[in-house]
C-alpha cells in the first residue's frame, strides 16, 4: 500500500470498497493496531495510535468484517456481548437504531439463536445493533 490517506469525521460511517486484494482489511487491520505501519503512521485526531491504549482503541471502533459471527446465545446477549452494563433499554434502542427491532419482535421466543437459522440480512442487523450500542456509549477522543 502506498501513498494512502483517509479522512473520517466524527460520527460519519465509512466503508471501503474495492476489488479482492486491493488493501481494505489491510487499512482497517492498521486502525485497529493489529500491526503497524513500516513506513508512516495512523492517526485519530492527531494522535499517532500507537501512543493509544489498543484496548481502548479497539472499543472505539466498530466493525462488520465480511463474515460476522452470531454467538449460539439469545439476540440480546449478542447486541450486549462483551459489557455487562447493558440494560434492556439499551439493547432494545440499538435494535431499533439498526432497524432490526421489527424482525426480532416477530421471532419466536426460543432463547437461543442459531447462526445458521439467521438469513444473512438479519445477522448484520443484529451485529450491527451491537456495533450502535458501542457507539452510543463510548467517549470521544477528545
Amino acid at each position: 500500500m502506498n501513498g494512502l490517506s483517509l479522512r473520517a469525521n466524527k460520527g460519519q460511517t465509512v466503508a471501503l470498497v474495492g476489488a479482492s486484494g486491493c488493501g481494505k482489511s489491510t487499512v482497517v487491520q492498521l486502525i485497529q493496531r493489529f500491526y503497524d505501519p513500516l513506513i508512516g503512521c495512523v492517526e485519530i485526531d492527531g494522535i499517532d495510535i500507537r501512543q493509544l491504549n489498543v484496548k481502548w482503541l479497539r472499543n472505539q471502533i466498530g466493525v462488520v468484517s465480511q463474515e460476522p459471527v452470531l454467538f449460539a446465545k439469545s439476540i440480546a446477549e449478542n447486541i450486549r456481548y462483551g459489557r455487562d452494563d447493558v440494560t434492556q433499554e439499551d439493547i432494545e434502542r440499538a435494535a431499533a437504531d439498526a432497524n432490526a427491532q421489527g424482525f426480532i419482535s416477530q421471532l419466536p421466543d426460543v432463547g437461543v439463536v442459531s447462526p445458521f437459522c439467521i438469513l444473512y440480512v438479519f445477522r448484520d442487523s443484529i451485529i450491527m445493533a451491537n456495533i450502535v450500542y458501542k457507539a452510543i456509549n463510548n467517549c470521544d477522543l477528545t
